[in-house]
């Protein structure tokens, strides 16, 4: 390496100065990783290589034998990985090293909770395995120069991890990048042969790639090869061969390469199918949601391989963005080798391999859901509302996917979503027809809503649904297993059987005789409902608001205008019951004023108890403390 011109010496994006700090103390108590995470990034140099050469072979520079070579310098206290990959430029230097150019950095710094296990996974998840070298080391020093470009190109960066790094223009001859870490007091295993070859096999068996040392004599035998490289690793890679040569340890090992995780994966299934259309694809199930799992502008998707050579990185092509979580690859022998993102859109393989590929991850989900019930509800847990995705954007696993839907209900006393449909239709009252289920923007809400007095008078369950993605989707799923699903907030409640018929007759003597109140009580509300009507629905509350059956459900609404959409203003309809002290008192009032004023606590009442906001929060206290201040004298 010559040193040439243009040398600067530049500040750490804040971001970075933040994760240097969070990785030298959140990962110190397992610091080899770091050789695991330079070597996945050496990997990925290689694999963009190797793709990019498919549409230009100039790219090799004569030399495509592509290997990692990890080598170290007890004098000198040095270890170093280098790669005969893509390289970088200048211009890549700084943003992929000098800065984190992610939409996710917001995200990620406030999903850090302090804990360093869970810190230490998220940090995996963040994809910056570079800065995991100021683990071990004081000083990182990095030369790389891009194929394709001539040895006056090269690129020098050096940083001893403290808030600045220098970069210059050097001379380099060979593409790829090379990384040298000078290492810190307390690194000398680090140092020794049997050490690094025992992490590289443990961490790093399964890169496709010749990762090799140069061998060391193990006495005089071994003193005619001293110096001659030997590689480390298995060199092939993981997916293709035979399940029953992989032992449950590779698997996991692959999954935190391809997962840029630090945990297990919490299930994983690997299948080869074979006909008119031939892949292999090893699937993941991780064990935790990464922090950037709701960033729209992320990409999620498998690793994409044609005849083993990479593709890309994030094929979101391969899997629906309900199953966003997935983790994996996917290698075809269809497809060719410069298959675009364009072309991935329309093309007959790839929808074989999605449907392929989908069916294998529910599958994965049925069996836990089955056979671990308990890691089912940890997956749940973490990946629950994205699940809940799914019904809307896939109509044709729609049934299955509902069987793998979760929910709280009144059939317990916590906050639980451990409800599965079929335990809910396995419970129904004979006579019972819909599956009932109540929005709501809390569990409390939901929970504690006048909407469930009648159903708990009978012992009839309601599914109590607090996600904001439960809204989307009630509206793609209106049945399972012939049963329809019924909101208990909108529309007219029709028990059918399980109201018998004299309650029924009751039911319209009722509404006979406060035919004159609700009248009376529509024209003091005509601004604020649609309707007043009396209700069997109520047991305890005296007023309640129905969404019209066609109608924006209230907390559909609510949503939609938090996130800054405008909502076309409604109605609802105010229902009265009839049992209620308040109510019967309201049917016999003549004084006018007083009438409008409890009519308007009626109805300001029942918005507060959905959750709703008043528009004059001022006038309702004021009333109540009027009727206060009357019933105390």
């Amino acid at each position: 390496m010559t040193v040439a011109a243009h040398k600067e010496t530049l500040g750490f994006q804040t971001e970075v100065k933040q994760l240097l700090k969070l990785m030298i103390h959140s990962l110190y108590s397992n610091k080899e990783i770091f050789l695991r995470e330079l070597i996945s990034n050496a990997s990925d140099a290689l694999d963009k290589l190797r793709f990019e050469a498919v549409s230009d072979d100039a790219l090799y520079e004569g030399d495509s034998a592509l290997t990692i070579r990890v080598s170290y310098d007890k004098a000198a206290r040095t270890l170093t990985i280098a790669d005969n990959g893509i390289g970088m430029n200048r211009a890549e230097v700084m943003d992929n090293i000098g800065t984190i150019a992610k939409s996710g950095t917001r995200q990620f710094f406030e999903s850090l909770t302090g804990d360093q296990a869970r810190d230490a996974q998220l940090i995996g998840q963040f994809g910056v395995g570079f800065y995991s070298a100021f683990i071990v080391a004081d000083k990182v020093t990095l030369t790389t120069r891009r194929a394709g470009t001539g040895p006056e190109h090269g690129v020098y960066w050096e940083s001893a991890g403290e808030g600045e790094y220098t970069i210059e223009t050097v001379s380099k001859a060979g593409r790829g990048t090379e990384v040298v870490l000078y290492l810190r007091e307390g690194g000398d295993e680090f140092l020794d042969d049997f050490r690094l070859r025992s992490i590289i096999r443990k961490y790093s068996d399964h890169i496709a790639v010749p990762i090799q040392m140069r061998k060391e004599p193990r006495g005089e035998e071994d003193a005619a090869t001293e110096g001659e490289l030997e590689t480390v690793n298995s060199a092939s890679a993981l997916w293709a061969r035979p399940r029953n040569e992989i032992s449950a340890a590779e698997y996991h090992e692959f999954y935190k390469h391809v997962g840029h995780d630090f945990a297990e994966p919490l299930a994983y299934v690997h299948s080869r199918v074979e006909g008119t259309t031939e892949y292999t694809s090893l699937l993941y199930v991780p064990a935790h949601a990464p922090f950037d799992l709701w960033d729209r502008e992320r990409r999620h998707g498998l690793k994409l391989y044609v005849r083993r050579v990479f593709i890309m990185e994030s094929a979101e092509q391969l899997m629906p963005n309900y199953l966003r979580f997935i983790r994996g690859v996917v290698d075809s022998n269809d497809l060719p080798l410069n298959v675009s993102r364009e072309i991935l859109q329309h093309n007959k393989t790839i929808d074989t391999i999605r449907a392929g590929s989908v069916k294998k991850a529910l599958g994965l989900l049925e069996d836990m859901a089955k056979n671990e019930p308990e890691k089912y509800a940890g997956f749940w847990k973490e990946f629950g509302k994205a699940l809940k995705e799914g019904p809307g954007e896939d109509f044709a696993n729609r049934e299955r996917i509902a069987r793998l839907l979760r929910f709280a209900s009144t059939h317990n006393d916590s906050d639980s979503q451990n409800v599965a449909l079929d335990d809910y239709i396995a419970r129904m009252k004979q006579g019972q027809t819909p599956i009932y289920y109540i929005t709501a923007d809390s569990y409390a809400a939901a929970r504690n809503s006048p909407h469930l007095e009648v159903f708990r008078q009978k012992g009839v369950e309601v599914l109590l649904l607090t996600d904001r993605v439960d809204e989307w989707l009630t509206a793609s799923l209106s049945e399972y297993q012939g049963k329809p699903l019924q909101s208990v907030t909108r529309g007219a409640l029709d028990l059918g059987a399980l109201a018998d018929q004299e309650e029924q007759q009751q039911q319209q003597q009722v509404a006979d005789e406060y035919a004159d109140l609700v009248q009376r009580l529509h024209k003091v509300l005509d601004d604020k409902v649609s309707a007043v009507r009396t209700t069997h629905r109520l047991t305890t509350s005296p007023a309640c608001l129905v969404a019209d059956e066609q109608a924006m459900s209230a907390n559909l609404e609510r949503i939609l205008r938090s996130v800054g959409q405008e909502v076309p203003a409604s109605k609802p309809i105010l229902e009265l019951n009839p049992d209620h002290p308040l109510v019967q008192r309201l049917r016999h009032e003549q004084d006018q004023a007083r009438f409008a004023e409890w009519g308007e606590i009626l109805f300001d009442q029942a918005l507060l108890s959905e959750g709703g906001q008043l528009s004059d929060p001022a006038g309702f206290v004021q009333r109540i403390n009027k009727l206060l201040l009357e019933a105390s004298r």
